[in-house]
């Protein structure tokens, strides 16, 4: 049986995984191995940046990432899962200051609070920390700790993983629950503070309510769009359209399950994974309510734990894909052909511009658009 992420952070942190930071080189893209065979996700090397603020709005780090060379992989900012949902407000907490650990090692990462430190790390050749929580089960019926989260750095959050909570429903759980009266407190209390709100995990009618509800616009940080392939972690098109009416951004991720589209077998592609920025795009008339998340990995994606006495009957929209791609949690093959690296990104790019997108445009969907957003509401 594999560690609790907790264990496992716990542990890996006591032996020391961090190392020296390396500048930035000076010419062409040198591709670094990246097998994965041990479970160990590695990335490839830029060793001249690419001139695009990107900000990957979903994405997770485990203890024995090479964090040494994570500004040097063509990504601004990285928005870090800090700890595994759901989580007691103890072990959130410490999931957070983890990563304040990891960059007091790293002369190459900074912890992000404000959109001028983003654009001064892509100045810099840094990497930046954007600390994000998938729960909001660490909140509890304490409406302080929302503040103080935030003073700690937390800048982006889900209120609902999933499965219903104290503050709404899940979008794997039966109820299609409505946004609480106390869910309606923390998206105030975020809205004050400054903590972006992100509605990926959450079920439909609390993330419609949500957005009614919210003051500053909100983003999802990575689903697709349930037009294209339909799953219950994906979002329909009245969803989109509330969230860009308020200027949010819709984040559409790589992550392979939920860009298999209906009837097929095969691995999917880049390209399909761009036609979900392309849906978002056409609904809105323009790039500017789109962005990107990976859910890649830094580092080794912990197995999952079996559970004896079993677990709710979640809905299973992975299942066509592990029976025909991979069923490999730590596989490459889990995310679509052609960005399954983050060095990569210079390719999504080059397959942007092919689609007709501007350079603008370009900017916009790598970073720009959830930088209008982090402004607003930071």
């Amino acid at each position: 049986m594999s560690p609790s992420r907790r264990d496992f952070l716990k542990n890996a942190a006591a032996v020391g995984v961090a190392g020296p930071a390396i500048g930035s080189g000076a010419a062409g893209p040198s591709l670094t191995p990246h097998e994965c065979a041990s479970g160990k996700m590695t990335h490839s090397i830029l060793e001249r940046d690419h001139p695009w603020i990107y900000i990957d709005s979903c994405m997770q780090m485990w203890p024995d990432g090479d964090f040494h060379l994570a500004h040097r992989h063509g990504v601004t900012a990285y928005a870090v899962t800090a700890w595994s949902p759901p989580a007691d407000p103890a072990t959130a907490l410490k999931g957070l200051m983890y990563w304040h650990g990891i960059a007091r090692e790293q002369d190459g990462l900074e912890v992000v609070r404000t959109v001028e430190d983003i654009r001064r790390m892509k100045r810099e050749g840094k990497a930046g920390l954007l600390l994000a929580a998938q729960d909001g089960d660490w909140i509890g019926h304490e409406l302080s700790r929302v503040q103080t989260f935030h003073e700690a750095g937390l800048r982006m959050m889900l209120l609902v993983y999933s499965a219903d909570n104290q503050l709404g429903g899940g979008c794997l759980d039966r109820t299609d629950a409505g946004l609480s009266l106390l869910g309606q407190r923390v998206v105030e209390e975020c809205n004050r503070v400054g903590i972006a709100i992100d509605l990926s995990h959450t079920g439909r009618r609390t993330t419609l309510e949500i957005i009614d509800h919210s003051a500053q616009p909100c983003v999802w940080s990575h689903s697709n769009c349930a037009a294209l392939v339909p799953s219950p972690r994906n979002v329909d098109d009245e969803q989109i359209r509330a969230c860009i009416a308020r200027g949010g951004v819709v984040g559409v991720v790589s992550w392979g399950p939920l860009c298999m589209k209906p009837n097929t077998t095969r691995r999917p592609t880049v390209d399909d994974f761009i036609d979900h920025i392309d849906h978002v795009a056409q609904l809105a008339g323009n790039a500017e309510h789109v962005g990107m998340g990976t859910d890649i990995s830094i580092g080794s994606y912990p197995l999952h734990e079996h559970d004896p006495f079993g677990a709710p009957p979640y809905p299973s929209f992975t299942q066509r894909y592990n029976e025909h791609v991979t069923a490999d949690t730590r596989a490459r093959e889990r995310y679509v052909e052609g960005f399954d690296d983050y060095a990569q990104i210079v390719d999504v790019a080059d397959r942007l511009l092919a689609r007709g997108y501007s350079e603008g445009d370009v900017r916009a969907v790598l970073g720009e658009n959830f930088l209008r957003v982090f402004e607003e509401v930071w």
